[in-house]
């Protein structure tokens, strides 16, 4: 099969591209396809991340239940191709349905959706802005979740998991009863996410609580209207022990050989494993007691052994009599992934150096890539991650608002990027494909923002929406949480302060001494984030800027690269004017550390110092309520990733921490101890049963566990909503039952205007403040309190004509007209 053409779409930026299988050949998918599978389809998958100057590559093929045999040898072709093309140092991995590798579920952090069909039913990918939907989700996982398109039926229903019912402008969720707080909030977040991603923002979503259907009676409407009538009984619910990972202390390894025209297995050893096992001349198979098979390249190997090393594996797993869907990953000598090198008891890494960082050549600091986006190339074959809208290299229009006195105030140009977490801003982004316009507006929370003012910016994004014709995809970020575009676009020179506000007037006075890490490798991925001014702050893996009103210091961590010195260098310049002092990781003088309120304890150990790390650090949740001891990995971690109602277990290899989330049961607090120990016990590797385990309580976080997360909000626990405040957002029935009834063509909700109950009041009385308005008046709603006659005559139209308009238009009216 002749190299595809395809692969013109890989380029050395990071993220995602992804590929499916259409008529034997690779057809590059769009973005807002991402995260959804046909289970009758192959796809081929690249995931790029760059540590420092250095990318290092995954490839997935992900097989669909309903695939044809010709189509799964395709995907494992094309596969073996790419690892060529990217020249042999890509880590392999074979994905089947419902049992994808953690990693591959952890790239889609709101969820995976499976659907019906695949290019042989002619079956196409949604396409932003196309509600010609009605589809079922049975929604499961509550850490990585999937989502499956089942039967439109209530049979599909069961009382312990949660269903999405899609119809395109409108999304109604269905908690079953006995589902979780976290498996709610998890499809929540997914069906926003098909809101945002498929639908530009513009799906009505509304929950329906299982256990008290009575209370959402609009909704449950609509469900049956589309269902059928509700049955009294619902499907019990289904263990999810089916789809959580155990973790086996059997590894055993197996060397390849083919040299007598049959392959033939041969044990070498069982755990504990040493790296010195592998020789560079062999192939090798790692046996993870059934649940995964690692195959092993060495240098040294024949072309026809390494290109043949999957088919390998798979006759393996059949030899053992392992089941179809195990996971199969290979990878290379002196390209192992961090989950193969965990299997032994010591990994060491060539021209590593423990404690110091990576060394540089002289000449070579700091150089940074400064390659151009091939934007025409970007929209044809789109290859960057979802998730982080990267559309093109960020040289588009930008147009910056600031949410003030709940209208927009255009931001200066001079201080764009500069964004404080007491206000909301807007940012229009303006870019061309085929000399037409294309706009994302994205609206940026402050941590620190009032009610009113988040409120003001959904309301005036939807403004800007208007004007622009519906046409903006809207993005909403919350702070500290931006995508990789939003930081394209401000180019290197992103710097997000912790509180305070940017409004003129404004009676703050500026903190005498501020620190801000500074992170990032070139001008698509740098920004700056205040933390708080003290010692503990610092971390030896970044780099931070200490700024008083007369002094500048850069301090570099031991374990900063020259690009991030060099990114930190550019961007500090705009933080001041003033010269910078630069301070090396250990060369502090005593002035710098009372700046900072004197010296103390940071995430300073030698692991943090390494430019490469031997052993990554891991993030798992943690169970053993079924008797064993069962762990699902979080990969690509952040703090958000830390559950209040959980036990998390982070591994750096040399100390364990176990951390007890607020919300975690007094069973999981009181076995907190031994359960890391039996993590260490049973890990494959064979750990030192010694090493130190840390418990760390939520909210009592030491600078040695808050190091290993990139910009640590000690503020999160206590401002981080929670299921019921996102649910209420949404907003009531109202709207939901417009849409639907515009769906059926005819209305499913009651009259609005001649069987009110409420009592009426002059215009002149419902303009007054809301503190002097009659007590039964809502002041949200006041024109429910104007006569027929004062109705008609203040909107020019009917009530019935008046709720029928778009919420953003109703409430322009009541705007002007002061019953806002």
């Amino acid at each position: 099969m002749a190299l595809t053409s395809a692969f013109k779409a890989v380029t050395n930026k990071p993220g995602l591209v992804i590929w499916r299988i259409e008529k034997m050949d690779l057809v590059p998918l769009p973005a807002n396809a991402y995260s959804s599978f046909y289970e009758g389809d192959c796809y081929v998958l690249l995931s790029t991340r760059k540590s420092g100057s250095a990318l290092s590559y995954d490839v997935h093929y992900w097989i669909g239940k309903s695939s044809s045999k010709d189509e799964q040898g395709c995907a494992a072709i094309y596969t073996t191709q790419l690892d060529d093309y990217l020249g042999g140092v890509p880590v392999q991995h074979r994905e089947v349905q419902s049992h994808e590798s953690e990693l591959f579920k952890g790239y889609f952090k709101q969820g995976i959706i499976y659907k019906k069909g695949g290019v042989a039913s002619g079956m196409n990918h949604v396409e932003t802005s196309v509600y010609n939907v009605k589809r079922l989700l049975h929604v499961k996982g509550k850490r990585n979740v999937t989502a499956t398109e089942v039967q439109v039926s209530w049979d599909s229903f069961n009382v312990g998991d949660v269903f999405l019912l899609d119809l395109g402008r409108v999304i109604v969720q269905w908690n079953g009863p006995e589902s979780n707080k976290q498996e709610r909030m998890k499809a929540m977040l997914l069906a926003k996410d098909i809101r945002d991603r498929e639908r530009g923002g513009r799906t009505e979503i509304r929950v329906v609580e299982g256990d008290e259907e009575k209370a959402s009676p609009d909704l449950m409407e609509v469900l049956e209207s589309e269902l059928g009538e509700r049955p009294e009984d619902l499907k019990p619910a289904v263990s999810d022990a089916a789809v959580e990972q155990q973790q086996r202390t059997s590894v055993s390894l197996y060397r390849v050989s083919d040299s007598e025209g049959k392959m033939q297995v041969t044990e070498e050893a069982r755990r504990p494993l040493v790296q010195e096992m592998l020789n560079h001349d062999d192939c090798y198979i790692l046996d993870h007691g059934g649940m995964k098979l690692y195959v092993w390249k060495g240098k040294g190997a024949t072309k026809v052994e390494k290109q043949t090393a999957m088919s390998k594996a798979l006759e393996f797993m059949n030899m053992q009599g392992y089941p179809y869907s195990t996971n199969i990953e290979t990878v290379h000598d002196g390209a192992e992934s961090a989950m193969f090198k965990q299997l032994f008891q010591k990994w060491t890494v060539q021209e590593q150096t423990v404690g110091l960082g990576k060394t540089y050549t002289v000449g070579q600091i700091a150089k940074v890539s400064q390659e151009k986006f091939d934007t025409s190339v970007l929209h044809t074959r789109p290859h960057l991650a979802a998730q982080e809208r990267m559309v093109d290299n960020g040289e588009g229009k930008v147009e910056v608002w600031r949410i003030e006195n709940l209208e927009l105030v255009p931001v200066e140009h001079q201080w764009h990027g500069f964004f404080y977490g007491g206000d909301c801003y807007l940012v229009l982004y303006t870019y061309e494909v085929n000399r037409k316009p294309h706009y994302i507006l994205y609206i940026w929370q402050g941590r620190h923002a009032t009610v009113d003012e988040l409120a003001a910016s959904a309301y005036q994004a939807v403004e800007v929406d208007q004007q622009f014709h519906g046409e903006p995809v809207q993005v909403r970020v919350s702070m500290g949480k931006e995508p990789r575009h939003f930081l394209a676009i401000f180019k290197g020179k992103l710097v997000i302060f912790e509180g305070g506000t940017s409004r003129k007037g404004s009676s703050e006075q500026e903190p005498p001494v501020r620190l801000f890490q500074i992170h990032g490798t070139d001008s698509s991925n740098t920004k700056a984030v205040e933390v708080p001014a003290s010692a503990a702050s610092l971390n030896s893996n970044d780099v931070f800027l200490l700024k008083t009103q007369t002094e500048h210091y850069l301090w570099y961590g031991k374990g900063s690269s020259g690009d991030e010195r060099e990114m930190a260098k550019q961007l500090s310049t705009i933080l001041g004017d003033r010269v910078q002092e630069t301070v090396a990781e250990g060369q502090e003088t005593a002035a710098f550390w009372e700046l900072l309120g004197g010296k103390a304890p940071y995430a300073s150990g030698k692991r943090l110092q390494q430019a490469v790390l031997d052993h990554p650090p891991r993030l798992f949740e943690c169970s053993n309520k079924t008797g064993r001891f069962i762990v699902t990995e979080i990969t690509d971690f952040i703090q958000d990733d830390l559950s209040e109602s959980d036990v998390m277990l982070l591994d750096t290899w040399d100390q364990v921490f176990l951390w007890i989330g607020k919300e975690s049961n007094q069973v999981e607090r009181k076995e907190a101890l031994p359960t890391a120990q039996e993590y260490l016990k049973t890990h494959p590797s064979g750990r030192d049963a010694d090493t130190p385990i840390l418990i760390v309580k939520q909210g009592f976080e030491p600078p040695n566990f808050t190091g290993w997360f990139l910009a640590w909000d000690p503020h999160r626990w206590s401002e981080g909503k929670t299921y019921e405040q996102l649910k209420k957002e949404l907003g009531d029935a109202a709207n939901i039952l417009r849409v639907t009834a515009d769906l059926h063509e005819a209305s499913l909700g009651p009259q609005h205007s001649r069987n009110s109950t409420h009592p009426t009041y002059p215009l002149e009385v419902l303009l007054n403040c809301s503190d002097e308005l009659p007590e039964d008046v809502d002041p949200a709603k006041k024109e429910n309190f104007l006569s027929e006659e004062d109705f008609v005559r203040v909107f020019g139209m009917s009530r019935d004509d008046f709720a029928a308009l778009p919420t953003w238009k109703q409430l322009n009216l009541k705007k002007e007209r002061g019953l806002f």
